[in-house]
């Protein structure tokens, strides 16, 4: 049940091209697949129908192509009710749940608080209590759900299903999926939450289609997933596309992790609310209350989110000359303060990119943490594939 040993659904070079191409972009017909995937007509017959068979595609009533067209076509479509996959997004506070159908639909959705006990074995249990919950909001839940997603933030080992380093206390060298694989019976997948959330817009969302594509995500941390030939990036050692983690300021603040002058380190929103702390001698401040004077025209808050927004917009300009992203999508909690440090963020990116790499669009997508867990449960989707 741990996920190195679980099958993949398809393993066939042809039905893995058919079946992803018709979760992203489906229901097309058979003349359609053979020209989006370059496959023959015969060969998308043939890897399409095992299937088809095993209630995973099904046809759509016949259709004409184009007026005064030959004979009608069947279009193929994913049987979306066929599967369903558990997602847990574990998050500072709260573990939000998630079951999703096969082309990623949200089906049920719950949410429980962390205790004041936050690690591993009390927030494990209670993913278990959360897992259940889920499953059980519907009979063809329990029996039709085989994977189950994990996404937290941090350093993660996907292949051994480890959390490597977590800002949540004790969350070093932690085993997560062999123990959960057990309490719940469910093939298990751990995945850094930005990863897990770069595979669904990817896949779902705002980069289908895309070859290169990237996702930044601003708030309680900086973080990003780089996709490159339609494939997420893990690199060598896991970590990958740590743009919160570039040091772009040796004189800056000191970071969690150790280094100097991250783009974290200057533009999380605890950054930012400690920023505003020091400037104004207020260290009760919370970061609402940094905004509220932001937004007042307070010139030492509104200092703190422009350096903010240089940091991430920066750090966003070199991950776009070093991979060349065909869109880069913005999203997490610090949307909310875009007012505040988006012009600086769109400057400092407009400066920092070379040439012609200004030209990829950022694109704003606030994503709620249902998101999140959803992004996890496509974590299982994905362990359908080789």
């Amino acid at each position: 049940m741990f996920p190195n040993h679980a099958q993949p659904l398809v393993t066939a070079p042809a039905e893995t091209s058919v079946l992803a191409l018709l979760l992203a972009e489906g229901p097309l017909s058979r003349v359609e697949l053979a020209r989006r995937t370059g496959l023959s007509s015969t060969a998308v017959t043939k890897a399409a129908r095992p299937l088809i068979e095993d209630g995973y595609l099904h046809e759509l009533p016949p259709e004409r192509t184009a007026p005064g067209a030959g004979r009608p076509v069947n279009p193929l479509a994913v049987t979306a009710d066929r599967e369903y996959f558990a997602g847990v997004k574990i998050s500072a506070d709260a573990l939000f749940g998630t079951v999703c159908d096969l082309r990623a639909g949200l089906r049920t959705t719950a949410e429980r608080r962390l205790g004041a006990d936050r690690g591993p074995a009390a927030v494990l249990a209670l993913l278990h209590g959360l897992v259940d919950e889920i499953l059980d909001s519907a009979p063809e839940f329990r029996e039709r759900t085989r994977h189950l997603g994990i996404a937290v933030s941090g350093d993660v080992d996907r292949a051994a299903g480890r959390v490597r380093y977590s800002v949540l206390p004790g969350w070093q060298d932690v085993p997560v999926a062999e123990p959960v694989a057990r309490a719940t019976g469910l093939r298990v997948t751990v995945e850094n939450d930005v990863k897990a959330l770069t595979v669904t817009e990817h896949w779902f969302g705002e980069g289908i289609g895309t070859e290169y594509f990237a996702l930044v995500t601003i708030g309680a941390g900086i973080g990003s997933g780089l996709v490159v030939g339609g494939q997420l990036v893990a690199g060598a050692y896991g970590v990958a596309g740590e743009l919160g983690h570039l040091s772009i300021d040796p004189a800056g603040p000191r970071c969690h992790c150790g280094q100097t002058g991250c783009v974290e380190a200057i533009a999380s929103s605890d950054a930012i609310r400690d920023s505003v702390r020091r400037a104004t001698g207020a260290p009760e401040l919370d970061f609402d209350g940094a905004v509220q004077l932001a937004r007042g025209g307070d010139p030492a808050a509104r200092a703190a989110f422009a350096r903010a927004g240089q940091a991430i917009g920066t750090g966003i300009a070199i991950l776009v000359n070093l991979l060349g992203p065909e869109r880069v999508v913005v999203t997490g909690e610090g949307l909310d303060t875009y007012d505040l440090f988006g012009l600086h963020i769109r400057e400092a990116y407009a400066a920092n990119c070379f040439k012609a790499a200004a030209k990829c669009p950022l694109t704003l997508r606030p994503l709620p943490w249902e998101e999140w867990a959803r992004g996890a449960a496509v974590l299982g989707i994905q362990a359908l594939f080789p």
